[in-house]
């Protein structure tokens, strides 16, 4: 039986391996639920939902509500208890990664790419990010600083000002550039 514990080192390295640059967030705090894994790339945020051979299904359908607003693209993780049923509990979008143990391994097989989520909220993906971070997107893109004014007209005035293409790659850079030592959460 694989647990939670025992897929997420092996797991990230399977996704360095595969995508090459990225950055791993655990545990981020999403609307109602919490994200296992969130991996950064260079123009987009995945959010990867891992369900072991010990977890059950009870949230499940909350947590792909959730994910779906947040993500650009979504994986689940599911360990070989869940591998026969996991397309039946989430959307044909979501990218499918099956793990089992072979020859005293952790191994993983992508039974479904992901593909894009038109399901994404640009205002809520942008909530993950801290003050300081949208303060940096704004000075890139010369916009006045709104010291005074809340997060969320920040967030709406970022998303008036800036093509998205442009803040994709602004937004992922934050995101790799993230430094949890002068954390300021806001």
């Amino acid at each position: 039986m694989l647990y939670d514990k025992d897929i997420r080192e092996p797991l990230f390295d399977f996704l360095e391996e595969r995508y090459g640059k990225i950055r791993i967030i655990e545990e981020k705090q999403m609307g109602r639920s919490r994200a296992d894994v969130v991996m950064v790339m260079p123009l987009a945020i995945c959010g990867i939902e891992i369900k072991s051979d010990a977890d059950t299904y009870a949230r499940l359908s909350r947590q792909v509500k959730d994910y779906d607003q947040y993500f650009d693209y979504n994986y689940i993780v599911a360990g070989t208890r869940h591998a026969m049923h996991i397309k039946e509990h989430v959307p044909d979008w979501w990218g499918i990664i099956t793990v089992e143990i072979e020859e005293g391994r952790v191994d993983f097989y992508v039974l479904r790419e992901a593909e894009v989520n038109a399901k994404v909220s640009w205002k809520k993906k942008l909530s993950l990010l801290w003050r300081s971070e949208l303060a940096h997107i704004q000075e890139q893109n010369r916009m006045p600083k709104y010291r005074q004014k809340s997060k969320d007209f920040v967030m709406d005035k970022i998303l008036l000002k800036v093509p998205k293409d442009k803040l994709s790659v602004q937004y992922c850079e934050e995101l790799f550039e993230r430094d949890y030592s002068v954390y300021d959460g806001s």
